[in-house]
């Protein structure tokens, strides 16, 4: 059973191999892009490159990326926990070929990979994959993939697992314009235990958790330009001079496949680090809610530490405003009420970046000011619980001594139900010291976009 550090080195060594040159991951904080909030994909630092903007002196990619997805329109931070495959932090594996190889390679090298006895050694009969069907939208007809379909047939997958989809789901865009092109996914048979809904006998797509996304493989062979003319609105798309290759494989579900687990929170990415947070906490792992908040707790200290790392600091706005709510989630499931005991969250970085040091050595670099920062915000979160809850006990006995009504009745006397009034609610949400203590359902800090 490889480890997750070991699968991501066979990753790059596969890739090496074959002529890419690994690329060091790109911080989380982008640079020139004030579209992103964070780093939330693989091809981000490649971006100028696709869009022909940037010149590199290699034609082919690989690197295992550090990404975020959590404030603007990639927020997976409510569902974090809950779920075996949500996370705000991970790690997302890939490679890249710009105007170099296409379609045929990148399939043929995706296949090899995951299949080979060489390598990973994934039973082929646990795998699906998807191609685009092919769509009409207003102005334009963009063709089924009869490439790709051929291609993943030249690797011997029977049709029968070879299934067509559309635009949502095989069709990949930057933006409204400019480069895109159709994909094709890998899914994987996590086998019916795996169905969140019981299904014994379902098929694949069933979007039942049974079948699961590993990597998606883009085509960027388009350039789609679009507008308005007449009050109907239009589209084209030009083939690109050099169409280029863009793939993802996250770590954490790769690892949970090649380590037989149905939940990523199972893998040695995260069992050690939830165990450390359950000695830290006394949460016991067995118990399924202390589990959920155990998993909140690994995952959030993954995000925290790396985004201090990476130079973001908590804030009240902007990504500072969104790392203070993860750090303040991540808080609140381990209980950091009691202001004398130890806090948590400096002593999961310190795991963390002993953990990871071997591919991320800055953190080890960076753990004094990243324990310093939350440890800071451990003692302003206590101060600010202590503050809020003894506002919302005062505001809550000021009720009751306000409405309290006496009524009698057969049954004796009787105290009518009070309620705290929503403005009331929503002024102390409103206050800086309040928003602290929400775990979740906060609207996201407006200074940002993604």
């Amino acid at each position: 059973m490889p480890s997750g550090n070991e699968i991501r080195s066979t990753f790059l060594k596969f890739f090496e191999e074959r002529g890419h040159r690994v690329v060091r991951s790109s911080s989380l904080v982008p640079t020139n892009d004030p579209t992103l909030l964070f780093t939330n994909a693989g091809m981000n630092q490649f971006k100028d490159v696709f869009l022909g903007l940037e010149q590199r002196d290699y034609s082919r990619a690989a690197s295992s990326q550090k990404c975020v997805r959590a404030g603007g329109k990639h927020n997976d931070l409510e569902n974090v926990g809950f779920t075996n495959r949500h996370h705000t932090f991970f790690e997302m594996l890939g490679n890249f070929s710009f105007g170099d190889y296409f379609k045929k390679d990148a399939i043929a090298y995706a296949w090899e990979l995951i299949t080979s006895p060489n390598w990973f050694g994934i039973p082929k009969d646990k795998l699906y994959v998807t191609i685009f069907e092919g769509a009409s939208i207003p102005g334009a007809d963009i063709p089924r993939d009869a490439d790709a379909h051929k291609y993943w047939l030249d690797q011997r997958i029977p049709a029968e697992r070879i299934i067509e989809l559309g635009m949502k789901d095989n069709f990949w865009q930057m933006g409204d314009t400019g480069p895109c092109g159709p994909c094709s996914e890998i899914h994987y048979d996590m086998g019916r235990s795996a169905s969140s809904e019981g299904h014994a006998d379902c098929r694949f797509p069933c979007d039942c958790g049974r079948y699961v996304e590993i990597w998606n493989l883009v085509f960027m062979q388009y350039d789609r330009q679009a507008g308005v003319q007449d009050g109907i609105s239009w589209s084209s798309f030009s083939l690109l001079p050099k169409p280029c290759v863009d793939t993802g494989m996250g770590l954490e579900r790769l690892t949970a496949v090649l380590q037989g687990k149905i939940s990523n929170f199972d893998t040695d990415l995260f069992r050690p680090l939830m165990e450390e947070a359950a000695s830290l906490t006394g949460l016991d792992i067995t118990d399924g809610d202390d589990e959920i908040s155990l998993r909140i707790i690994a995952d959030h200290s993954r995000a925290s530490t790396f985004l201090i790392s990476d130079g973001v600091i908590p804030s009240n706005e902007g990504r500072g405003y969104v790392l203070r709510k993860i750090i303040n989630r991540a808080l609140l499931n381990a209980g950091e009420i009691d202001s004398l005991r130890p806090s948590v969250l400096p002593a999961m970085a310190d795991a963390i970046s002993r953990q990871m040091k071997d591919v991320y050595p800055e953190l080890l670099e960076s753990l004094p000011r990243i324990s310093s920062v939350l440890d800071s915000e451990t003692a302003r979160f206590r101060r600010t619980m202590s503050v809020s809850l003894r506002k919302l006990g005062e505001e809550i006995n000021e009720l009751q001594r306000k409405e309290q009504e006496w009524r009698y009745g057969q049954e004796g006397f009787k105290i009518r139900e009070v309620r705290l009034p929503g403005d009331v609610a929503f002024r102390m949400y409103d206050t800086s010291a309040s928003r602290s203590i929400v775990p979740s359902g906060t609207p996201t800090a407006p200074a940002d976009t993604g």
